[in-house]
């Protein structure tokens, strides 16, 4: 085995076999298959890089398909959000293909079951075909229905399809086995009435196919030669086999389903029902809330998609479920923010700092880095003043010796600028530290090549100028969920581990230098975390988003917990 075969997995194993078997590499093509019943997250990134994965490394096509058989959920919103959300992480299909493109085609397909006796329509209620299919350990039950005649199915599937009768009266189903100890294999509905507009056949349609018949036919017509599911999907194969044997002809590619882990993200739920009962009961703002797991959260969020990508090769490919640590998203988000993002000075707490021995009305200009880790990104220059703003917490009248901040008699260096050394706190009625005043060193300038500058001080501290700060709005995003699997706790609802503290909002002082920074524009904010501007900025206020912390706070917290 070479050390490029050790390094493949299950699924590229698949394809490698197969193409040592013979199979021609230029009849290899893949598709990402969403339902655009909701926004892409977190989880359909790994199926995503996957499937495109697969493009790349086989220089082999990929479609966008989306299967959109169910307009009662369906909506062109949803559409377009997907063709973004790929589009974004970097990603071009080859073809756009949607099921409804094949209706038609699957319609005539089916009539032919009829014909040959595997498909019938099937006149009972949906809770008796249910009490019919049996259970995993005892056999289903024949529809009084099963052996109706062609001619009499043939002509109440056509009024089906005419729309002459209501939803429920009728469905379609496949004539399989109702004793197959595979319960989707029990006659399984193939068709049923829907009297809904399609986002894109508007009112063609009043009977519309069913996920299982679609999904293999849709494969075999756009001639995919390995379709990609998620575990769940394991059950189906069998299914998927069985329907393609009714339709493939001689000559033509037979496509093949495997099956690879669905990944769950700790602290959150990844159920488009569940992150859709989020956004309609309000306990976030949309889809695209920075909290939610949807790929377009992450965007708002700040994320990259360099970081999605990369999170998504680190799990991998595996054979079994599992929930993956959101921190380990955090960390290819700080990767990967660290080495692009400019550094920038805010302060989300601010106390104001006089420096009682500077000249009063006097400005002068200081030269800061733009981000050690970019030889490239050169320098910038930040205003000074008499008058400043620090972090309230950075501060305190008495503190210990590993207390490397400022504090009544002690010296700190300002980022980029000078020595400071705190002499008197300022306090209003209450108790509250108004002011702190300080007195700098002049000859302690960073940069400034004099000894005073060489001077070792064991803190630093950001800060910007009073007179020149600008107001922001910044919101400080937190795990939506204080539990790190809230939907797996069979006595519980997972509502119930919603994070009361997911979202603060503080007036923050930023330096001047930020004013005209654009929606989507990330930045680091010196000692605070990764920062993202929003599109909710106005040219009068902007509003930054919490990308990530600097260092996991979660692990500390979780770490004093146990």
């Amino acid at each position: 085995m070479t050390a490029d075969s050790r390094s493949l997995n299950f699924i590229e194993h698949i394809i490698e076999d197969d193409l040592a078997s013979g199979f021609p590499k230029d009849q290899l093509r893949f598709r990402f298959p969403p339902e655009p019943n909701g926004y892409l997250h977190i989880g359909h990134a790994s199926s995503i890089c996957l499937n495109f994965g697969l493009g790349l490394r086989y220089d082999a096509p990929v479609n966008l398909r989306f299967d959109d058989t169910n307009p009662a959920k369906e909506e062109a919103e949803y559409v377009d959000a997907i063709k973004r959300d790929v589009s974004w992480l970097g990603f071009e299909w080859s073809e756009e293909r949607y099921a409804s493109d094949y209706f038609q085609q699957l319609y005539d397909w089916a009539e032919d079951l009829i014909r040959q006796g595997k498909a019938y329509v099937d006149s009972q209620s949906s809770e008796e075909i249910a009490a019919q299919k049996g259970t995993p350990t005892e056999p289903g039950t024949n529809s009084p229905h099963r052996n109706r005649s062609v001619s009499e199915n043939l002509e109440l599937f056509r009024g089906m399809k005419d729309g002459k009768f209501e939803a429920g009266a009728h469905v379609l189903r496949a004539k399989i086995d109702m004793a197959s100890p595979n319960m989707l294999m029990r006659d399984p509905v193939m068709y049923r009435i829907l009297h809904r507009a399609h986002h894109r056949t508007n009112t063609e349609w009043c009977i519309y196919p069913l996920y299982d018949w679609t999904h293999g036919e849709s494969d075999y017509i756009e001639q995919v030669s390995h379709s990609l599911c998620t575990l769940e999907f394991k059950p189906h194969r069998p299914l998927y086999d069985w329907f393609l044997d009714a339709v493939t002809e001689a000559g033509k590619l037979r496509p093949k389903q495997r099956e690879f882990a669905r990944r769950n993200l700790s602290h959150t739920v990844v159920s488009k029902r569940k992150l859709l009962q989020l956004v309609e009961g309000g306990h976030v703002s949309g889809w695209d809330d920075p909290r939610m797991p949807t790929i377009s959260g992450l965007r708002r969020r700040g994320c990259t998609p360099e970081a999605i990508r990369n999170f998504a090769d680190t799990i991998g490919i595996a054979k079994r479920d599992n929930v993956v640590d959101v921190a380990l998203l955090d960390f290819h988000m700080r990767e990967h923010l660290n080495q692009i993002a400019p550094r920038v000075m805010a302060v989300l707490d601010p106390v104001k700092v006089v420096l009682t021995n500077y000249p009063e009305g006097e400005t002068e200009w200081l030269e800061t880095e733009n981000n050690p880790e970019d030889p490239g990104a050169g320098t910038r220059e930040i205003p000074f003043s008499r008058e400043l703003y620090i972090e309230r917490e950075d501060f305190r009248e008495q503190a210990n010796r590993k207390f490397f901040r400022l504090k009544l008699g002690g010296e700190v260096r300002l980022k980029s600028g000078y020595i400071i050394k705190a002499e008197q706190a300022v306090k209003d009625a209450s108790g509250t530290i108004t002011e702190i005043h300080c007195t700098y060193d002049p000859k302690s300038r960073s940069g400034s090549g004099t000894e005073e500058s060489r001077r070792k001080v064991k803190g630093t501290l950001h800060w910007v100028s009073a007179e020149h700060a600008h107001r922001a709005e910044v919101r400080l995003y937190d795990r939506l969920f204080t539990d790190a699997t809230p939907d797996q706790h069979k006595d519980r609802d997972f509502m119930e581990f919603l994070n009361p503290d997911s979202l603060e909002v503080v007036e923050a002082r930023i330096e001047p230098g930020l004013a005209g920074a654009q929606p989507g524009e990330r930045f680091q904010f010196q000692r605070l975390g990764y920062f993202c501007v929003d599109p909710d900025s106005s040219e009068d206020r902007l509003v930054f988003n919490r990308t990530v912390t600097l260092r996991d706070t979660w692990a500390k917290i979780e770490q004093k917990e146990g």
